[in-house]
């Protein structure tokens, strides 16, 4: 008699927030490839970007939510990895990003408070090495303050020496950089599965 066949791993969830409130950003297309990447990895992933991170300004002593910023928080609860893609605005990350990433106040209570046990990639694209630079400093920091891990590799993209307007208009360094992101997120996210089945 044949022993059962074992269940099969579970494919963990990447979730990606990034863009501008333009459609087809750098920053957006960006995201869009690492994720592409993380499926390719066997991982299921949503995205959410432009209009669907357009919330209204994170107020801590209100406890009303939108239907957009429940379901960016509700993403975010069952993500077991993140991808955050920001534009470079004045040195910093955009508005969009930081009000969207404030939202995760809201899961401050959680088994898993904030980004705890998750592994964030970060992409930060600009208009100079300077303010990609600075951009992802911030980000990284951000993520640190969510108790998250900011993956070894951040992903800086100038934009005054390429575009992202499509994959073929990135140079193979930018890709394959993206590539061991996506990579880095999704075997930190099956480690953490592995490890907590184990024990």
């Amino acid at each position: 008699m044949s022993s059962p066949a074992p269940d099969p791993k579970p494919r963990p969830l990447i979730v990606g927030i990034g863009g501008t409130t333009r459609p087809g950003s750098s920053s957006e297309r960006a995201l869009q490839f690492a994720l592409s990447r993380a499926r390719d990895l066997g991982a299921d992933t949503e995205m959410l970007v432009g209009s669907g991170i357009l919330l209204p300004i994170y107020a801590p002593e209100s406890p009303e939510r939108n239907a957009a910023a429940r379901h960016l928080v509700a993403a975010l609860r069952r993500a077991n990895g993140i991808i955050v893609s920001s534009p470079g605005y004045h040195g910093s990350l955009s508005g969009l990003i930081k009000n969207a990433l404030d939202y995760a106040e809201d899961m401050r209570n959680d088994a898993l408070p904030y980004f705890e046990g998750r592994a964030v990639g970060l992409i930060a694209c600009a208009n100079g090495w300077q303010a990609t630079g600075a951009t992802l400093t911030a980000l990284r920091s951000i993520v640190h303050a969510l108790r998250g891990w900011p993956t070894p590799l951040g992903v800086a993209i100038n934009t005054t020496e390429q575009t992202f307007a499509t994959d073929e208009s990135a140079n193979t360094a930018t890709l394959q950089q993206l590539s061991i992101l996506a990579r880095q997120v999704v075997q930190f996210a099956e480690q953490r599965a592995a490890h907590e089945v184990a024990g």
